[in-house]
């Protein structure tokens, strides 16, 4: 994430991101520019994506990329998960359709620059939605991927490592192989034992 702009209010925010070429994270009335991805990044998340819309075909789950912005009601925080899945009737903020209030699944591949993010205040806010089962944090240095399930009164902590290991997520009744997230991307030969 980049330096804040200017303070807006939720409004300004989504009319100001509405017209940007840039996208934007939005939070207590601050605008973040989101950073740029690499390749491996990008061949993840398609790796990702595309496994899932397969597998949700026909069902009530559907599959969104980054560009479907996710508001965090109850924190007021606006971001674009890597990969989002909701089941059932999608809730929307408004008449624009683009910006998403109950997932089901989030997924986020980790960055350097992002990964403390990710795995602290942004799923300290993630675990506010209620409608939120599954968070997943996919590295990108070595196969693997990190599972927390909403349980009762936690999150279940789960891992997945190697090219042959797989995820459940069984809130979207959908397995997840390492092998199809990251198909596109070659590891140095000591990393791809796990």
């Amino acid at each position: 994430m980049a330096l804040p702009r200017q303070r807006m209010t939720p409004d300004e925010y989504l009319a100001f991101e509405r017209g940007s070429d840039a996208r934007h994270e939005y939070f207590n009335g601050e605008t973040y520019a989101m950073v740029g991805t690499t390749l491996r990044h990008n061949s993840i998340q398609g790796g990702i994506y595309i496994s899932l819309v397969e597998q949700t075909r026909g069902t009530a789950c559907r599959v969104y990329s980054s560009d479907v912005r996710v508001k965090v009601s109850a924190t007021g925080l606006y971001t674009y998960p890597d990969v989002s899945v909701v089941c059932g009737e999608a809730e929307l903020e408004d008449s624009h359709l683009d910006t998403l209030l109950n997932p089901s699944v989030l997924i986020e591949v980790l960055s350097p620059s992002t990964e403390a993010y990710d795995r602290g205040k942004k799923f300290e806010h993630y675990q506010r939605i209620d409608s939120l089962q599954e968070y997943l944090l996919v590295a990108q240095d070595k196969p693997r991927i990190e599972q927390y399930i909403r349980q009762k009164d936690n999150w279940l902590y789960l891992k997945a490592d190697g090219l042959d290991a797989e995820i459940t997520l069984p809130s979207i009744g959908c397995t997840l192989s390492l092998q199809a997230a990251y198909q596109l991307v070659t590891f140095d030969s000591e990393l791809d034992d796990g």
